[in-house]
């Protein structure tokens, strides 16, 4: 099939059709992938896509040469509240009258008013406490603003909620929507277990350590997604399952999951000794150790690397090999 990758052609008698959309930010891990499903007399969309005009110029001309109507949607589901996952949900919903499908843990991302300024003062509190400088919260604090750049609120009355546990019937296979919260509170994944074929967007990637994206949970005593502890679990769980393809959320759907996953956690293992060491070196701070592990940075990069680093202080502290405390109202880490 021309230019088709031979993993993509073995999709197709599953009615499934990859749909390539550019995004802005490299650190996303390339191009983001919506994945078209037959179903019934249309087409659900599993993503849909970011929504920037190149974004959405992507989607149609790659759904057009694929003989797809996107005004022939009938469900539209979004794997977890991340831009350049659900950014054209909104337009998609408004051509084709199709709902929008979202995991309740991550709809506030996504659906109805941004909730942001309630939430910055909390998250302002958590980085100072981290020892992120004051001028550097004042930067991350803006990354937290809605930005219609890359995407468009979706009405609240288009939205329907996607949970673990429900099972989709489609035209030519059945999934089971599996709730795998790390990457993000909310992440689903969808699972074929006949075909053995695990819609995966950015739980598993080829290439990329997904990174447990650090997020403020709850409305009382407000306390961090603990997300590499959950994403850890949660990967356990994928591996038990016998996947035979997966399908990412960037890049070539790809087969051999087990090793990747195997090589993923010895990775995970040799930043937590480095991470040991440069506390032992004398870091305490979540941000002076981001800083000593991956050098300076800031906006985007710097909350990357701090997820990275409190998940991974997470993990050892629920190991029993690292202990913080508290002085002078920032948070310290030292060895057990």
């Amino acid at each position: 099939m021309g230019g088709v990758p031979e993993s993509d052609v073995a999709l197709a008698p599953l009615g499934i059709a990859r749909l390539v959309v550019p995004v802005p930010f490299p650190d996303a891990g390339g191009p983001v992938n919506v994945y078209a499903i037959e179903d019934g007399e249309g087409w659900a969309l599993f993503d849909c896509g970011i929504g920037t005009a190149e974004g959405e110029a992507a989607l149609r001309a790659g759904a057009a040469e694929r003989g797809i109507d996107l005004s022939r949607c009938t469900r539209l589901l979004v794997s977890h509240g991340h831009t350049d996952h659900y950014g054209l949900a909104q337009t998609l919903s408004e051509g084709s009258g199709a709902p929008v499908f979202i995991h309740p843990a991550d709809a506030a991302k996504a659906v109805g008013p941004d909730g942001w300024p309630e939430r910055e003062p909390i998250y302002r509190a958590f980085l100072l406490r981290n020892g992120i400088p004051s001028e550097q919260v004042d930067r991350l604090a803006m990354m937290g603003r809605f930005s219609g750049r890359y995407s468009r609120r979706i009405d609240q009355r288009r939205a329907r909620p996607l949970s673990g546990g429900d099972r989709l019937r489609f035209r030519r296979f059945e999934a089971e929507v599996l709730h795998l919260p790390g990457h993000t509170p909310g992440l689903v994944c969808l699972w074929d277990a006949e075909h053995r074929v695990l819609f995966a967007d950015d739980h598993v990637l080829a290439r990329t350590s997904p990174n447990p994206f650090l997020e403020l949970v709850g409305d009382g005593p407000v306390r961090t997604s603990r997300s590499l502890i959950t994403y850890f679990a949660s990967v356990r769980k994928v591996m038990a399952l016998g996947v035979d393809w997966v399908l990412p959320g960037h890049g070539d759907p790809f087969q051999g999951l087990v090793p990747l996953l195997e090589r993923l956690f010895g990775f995970y293992a040799r930043r937590q000794e480095r991470l040991f060491a440069v506390l032992e070196a004398g870091a305490e701070t979540a941000y002076a150790l981001t800083q000593a592990l991956f050098g300076p940075h800031e906006g985007p990069r710097l909350y990357l690397t701090l997820s990275e680093v409190v998940g991974n202080l997470e993990v050892m502290e629920e190991d029993g090999r690292v202990r913080r405390s508290e002085a002078g109202g920032v948070e310290v880490w030292a060895r057990a």
